[in-house]
């Protein structure tokens, strides 16, 4: 069961803001946070005064802008006690087609903003009877395509990451759990929003590479976000979400080396069919 209140970062589109509509649901309050502030007051209105929610203009690059949110998510939710590291950005592109700045960059939010989020709140989470933390990797924490090497590292760190303060948290018999969650094509608009590598010169080439993402998105962020909660209510470990991520976390266990020949197969017959 949901109690308290859950801050969520990247809420304004996409598995954040399905996450809040659904945790409003079960009776949390929420801050919620992002750079998109016109998408937060829309939410804010889809959601109404069922429950207490504040909205906060946050750029998870930035740490102090994150240690702001904290400050001021546990001051307007002293039971604040679900923290859900969300926010996100995209870059497609061959890794010598992305300088070093654009690679910083994705960092900065994609793994610094899951670890100066959790560090910023874990104090007061350690403090609650029950919380839990949720850092939101991708099927891409798990298997490494071509044309995403910067994505999959950072997403492959915040899977790293996770387990290893998981395993912390756990020896020391905390009262904070943590999950982390790892999904597969979701129906958001991260493709179109992600930017491309310096070295990308072919808009054509573009537009195959964020069709090949639409292809791949047969999870709703709605559908998402109740696997994602009946995950917390389970206290699982790792969140798969979609069944092509349950797929392909099977074929790189049993393909750990050479997975993404027979994927690729797989993939360009999903576009075929398209």
């Amino acid at each position: 069961m949901i109690r308290g209140a859950a801050a969520i970062t990247g809420a304004a589109s996409g598995i954040g803001r399905a996450l809040a509509i659904e945790l409003a649901q079960r009776g949390a309050d929420l801050a919620l946070a992002d750079r998109d502030e016109g998408g937060l007051k829309s939410l804010a209105a889809e959601i109404g005064a069922q429950r207490k929610v504040s909205l906060h203009r946050v750029d998870v690059g930035e740490a102090s802008d994150i240690a702001q949110f904290a400050r001021e998510a546990i001051a307007a939710h002293p039971a604040l006690n679900i923290l859900v590291n969300n926010a996100g950005v995209a870059l497609l592109g061959q890794f010598e087609e992305i300088d070093q700045a654009q690679m910083d960059w994705l960092f900065d939010i994609n793994f610094w903003g899951v670890v100066h989020g959790t560090r910023a709140f874990l104090p007061h989470l350690k403090t609650r009877g029950e919380a839990h933390i949720v850092n939101v990797s991708s099927i891409f924490g798990i298997i490494a395509p071509p044309g995403q090497s910067a994505y999959a590292a950072a997403k492959f760190a915040v899977r790293g990451f996770s387990e290893s303060v998981r395993h912390e948290l756990a020896a020391a018999g905390s009262p904070v759990r943590l999950s982390v969650v790892h999904p597969g094509g979701v129906a958001t608009n991260i493709a179109r929003a992600s930017r491309t590598g310096i070295g990308v010169t072919d808009n054509a080439r573009r537009g195959q590479m964020i069709d090949r993402f639409e292809t791949a998105a047969r999870t709703t962020p709605k559908e998402a976000a109740l696997r994602i909660i009946r995950g917390i209510e389970r206290n699982e470990p790792r969140i798969l979400i979609g069944n092509d991520a349950r797929f392909m976390d099977i074929l790189q266990r049993f393909r750990p080396g050479t997975y993404w020949a027979p994927l690729q197969r797989r993939l360009e017959k999903m576009a075929r069919g398209k």
